[in-house]
């Protein structure tokens, strides 16, 4: 579907109250023309609908006018550099950047992630900043606790229940 065609329907979604609609074909939009920062601006627009500043914040990350607090919740849900370069959704070379302000950051990311991984990593070559990704954000087991004992154990009564109730739906039915 052409993009003017597809940010009629963007508009009409938003018109209709349909958000989560006009926001997947933004999403959409943006990951077929990552060069287009207008299409990034609309997708932190309705980002700005949910509250989601870090989301907002990535969004505007390449904009010149971005908010200091939506930049600094995007930069502490993506905490490292190659997590940025990630969620940038970014192909190609900076230079590709409709604006000198975009273009230098999304070399400082760059940068920053291949000072930080002691490589050089690229924006079409995600397997280059991958180690970035899986090191900073590992799963951390933690303890169990009473609460969440108490939550399995009434999860799984309900379920027996659940089961014992229809074990005897199906018996009665063939009685």
């Amino acid at each position: 579907m052409p993009q003017r065609e597809t940010l009629a329907r963007v508009d009409a979604d938003l018109a209709a109250g349909r958000v989560p609609v006009a926001r997947q074909r933004l999403r959409g939009l943006v990951s077929s023309f990552p060069y287009d920062l207008t299409l990034r601006r609309r997708l932190a627009e309705v980002y700005r609908l949910y509250g989601d500043a870090a989301e907002v914040g990535r969004w505007m990350y390449l904009e010149e006018d971005r908010n200091a607090d939506e930049t600094a919740a995007f930069e502490a849900r993506y905490g490292s550099p190659a997590w940025r370069m990630k969620a940038l959704a970014w192909r190609g070379p900076e230079a590709m950047a409709a604006t000198a302000f975009a273009e230098g950051q999304l070399a400082a990311v760059r940068t920053a992630c291949a000072e930080e991984l002691g490589h050089p990593v690229d924006w079409d070559d995600p397997a280059s900043y991958r180690d970035g990704l899986e090191e900073e954000y590992e799963a951390t087991s933690e303890p169990w606790t009473v609460g969440s004992v108490l939550a399995s154990l009434g999860c799984l009564v309900g379920a027996l229940a659940f089961l014992a109730i229809w074990v005897n739906g199906v018996v009665a039915l063939f009685d």
